[in-house]
């Protein structure tokens, strides 16, 4: 008589239970979203002037804010993940602090430091007669604060995964320091920082509260997707939907895409 064999790395079948519960938590509201949507007049309601306004100035300020935090935070992510300086640690909590920040606090932080009379805001409409709150420019600057951590934490685990040997060999080959990381660091680590790019980008289109309280929810200048949905609650419950499912279809295939750029690292 022969033993079926267990295999023991396969999940016990009880775990299905509260799996089950946690799939029905997350996809119920998502299921009676697009169950409400009213998929008849969607085209109709896409076309208004008010979703096309508020879907072009989402999309052209998640690019900024993604634009601007690649500069700013790739040279970061490589010192956090090289750097063997002291109190690196601390900066690494300052810099993903914005990931667990209520956004509203992040909006009011952002206030205190941009506004007017802020930090740095003084400064700059004093000098250059410039006043950020309640601009575009602030939602780009809303959105780079709570994105870029992202895109901090995606690239520097792909600088950690870079083996070494490849750039200590371009060294012996004579490359600089410069040239190792642009041509040899940089491509081994690109799956990661695209993959970091795409979600900072996807954290941009869907930031609300820093977004509300610094840029304000003006029609046209400062009010994005997210806050139109907001708006459209109360007054165009119909605009609100469509732009609910927009937002959620463009999330799930960045989703998507990045879970396609980390499968394909993993088989490398």
């Amino acid at each position: 008589m022969t033993r079926r064999r267990v295999d023991r790395s396969a999940p016990p079948w009880w775990l299905a239970v509260p799996a089950l519960g946690a799939v029905a938590l997350l996809v119920l509201p998502l299921a009676g979203l697009l169950g409400r949507a009213s998929w008849a007049t969607l085209p109709r309601d896409l076309a208004s002037p008010e979703v096309l306004a508020a879907l072009r100035l989402s999309l052209v300020c998640s690019i900024a804010a993604t634009l601007l935090a690649i500069p700013l935070g790739l040279p970061l992510a490589w010192i956090l993940a090289r750097g063997e300086w002291p109190g690196l640690r601390w900066l690494r909590a300052l810099v993903t602090l914005p990931m667990v920040l209520p956004p509203v606090v992040g909006g009011v932080a952002l206030l205190f430091a941009f506004g007017r009379r802020g930090l740095v805001g003084h400064w700059i409409h004093e000098r250059f007669g410039v006043s950020l709150p309640f601009t575009a420019a602030a939602v780009v600057l809303a959105e780079t604060f709570v994105a870029m951590p992202f895109l901090i934490a995606a690239a520097e685990a792909g600088f950690r995964q870079v083996d070494r040997r490849y750039e200590e060999a371009a060294a012996t080959l004579g490359a600089g320091r410069l040239r190792t990381l642009v041509g040899v660091t940089l491509p081994l680590a690109l799956p990661s920082l695209g993959a970091g790019a795409v979600l900072c980008w996807a954290r941009a289109l869907g930031e609300f509260g820093a977004t509300i309280t610094f840029a304000g929810n003006f029609p046209g200048r400062t009010q994005t997707m997210p806050l139109a949905i907001y708006l459209g609650f109360e007054l165009d419950l119909d605009v609100a939907l469509t732009l609910s499912v927009i937002l959620v279809g463009c999330l799930f295939l960045v989703l998507m895409l990045v879970k396609g750029i980390l499968n394909r690292q993993g088989e490398q």
